[in-house]
């Protein structure tokens, strides 16, 4: 029942984590590796809805959890960018 073909780490409903945290850290873990550049676009919401099978406002909220934590700004009618990852870290 394992499948390796997901194109990162499969999303868990049956988690007690709610799925777009599960979603923000498999991005989180993408922008640490380096998969995702700083300064450089994360997947649309629509894209990351399409990608992970979860509904858009889902992606949103990860993308939200991901600007909470300082990994990535929005810029309206753009997209959202990884930051620089020392910037503003202690």
């Amino acid at each position: 029942m394992s499948e390796t073909s997901s194109p990162s780490a499969p999303l868990d409903p049956q988690s007690a984590t709610p799925l777009y945290i599960q979603l923000a850290e498999i991005i989180s873990k993408q922008i640490a590796s380096g998969a995702l550049a700083p300064d450089r676009p994360i997947p649309s919401e629509n894209r990351l809805a399409e990608e992970y099978g979860v509904a858009r406002l889902t992606a949103r909220r990860a993308t939200q959890e991901l600007r909470d934590r300082g990994l990535v700004i929005t810029v309206r009618g753009k997209g959202s960018y990884v930051t620089p990852l020392n910037a503003g870290k202690e």
